[in-house]
């Protein structure tokens, strides 16, 4: 089993480097770039934006509650955005983008599998990598950092909204200990984050695709597999990552 699992680590790693040699030429055509983040992030926008808003909501409420019992209700807007920012933004911005957009990818790219339109282009010298697998891989590398941003500021508003829309929690002392707590490293943490999440959700999400079997039941594997892989994958790296920069 541990063999079989560093086999199939090995043979992800092999893929990236085949797409990352791929990827100057997919740069070339910007278009195709572009039309995959409006896929992967603009059709995420809905739930990335109502998840936002609910976590940012009960952030307020649970972090009023906890902040009460110390007398520091004005350390809000603190808490919400060093939680928001650090933690919880990437994370479940990545744990639905591996849901919603991942799946996506998976599906399309297992269904051109299924129909042989990969075959197809392999057999009139198109190089699928380059042409289907790379774009899609960007667009969900640039994608997943901008969905994160959109997260956190809808998230931050929730927090506001329960906080000292229901709360009473001063408005002047939520933003102003805000601005005056967090910090550059806390934002570039948060982006670090989201990149790395991209990187793996994307990498996932188009390898389980263009190796899905060729059949209904193939692709169904595939798509069940990239939402599983994806969300272990961004727990993991949360991690490691969160380890790293308290190291520091």
């Amino acid at each position: 089993m541990i063999v079989a699992a560093l086999r199939r680590v090995g043979a992800v790693a092999l893929f990236l480097v085949r797409i990352l040699a791929q990827c100057p030429a997919a740069l070339a055509k910007p278009r195709a770039i572009v039309h995959q983040i409006h896929n992967c992030g603009a059709r995420s926008l809905i739930i990335i934006m109502l998840s936002g808003l609910f976590v940012g909501m009960v952030l307020g409420l649970q972090g009023y509650d906890l902040l009460q019992r110390f007398g520091s209700e004005s350390a809000l807007g603190v808490a919400a955005a060093l939680g928001l920012l650090k933690e919880l933004g990437p994370v479940v911005t990545a744990l639905l983008f591996a849901g919603r957009a991942g799946t996506a990818l998976a599906s399309e790219i297992g269904l051109m599998r299924a129909t042989d339109q990969l075959t197809a282009m392999e057999m009139m010298a198109v190089d699928p990598v380059r042409h289907v697998i790379a774009p899609r891989l960007l667009g969900g590398i640039v994608a997943l950092p901008l969905l994160v941003a959109i997260f956190d500021v809808i998230g931050l508003f929730g927090a506001q909204l329960v906080g000292v829309g229901m709360m009473g929690v001063d408005a002047g002392a939520f933003w102003s200990q805000m601005q005056a707590a967090v910090e550059l490293r806390d934002v570039a943490e948060g982006l670090t984050k989201s990149l790395c999440f991209g990187v793996a959700c994307s990498l996932v999400a188009v390898y389980e695709g263009f190796h899905a079997e060729p059949t209904a039941e193939g692709v169904g594997l595939a798509t069940t597999r990239t939402v599983v892989v994806s969300s272990v994958l961004t727990l993991l790296i949360d991690y490691l990552l969160t380890a790293a920069f308290l190291a520091r």
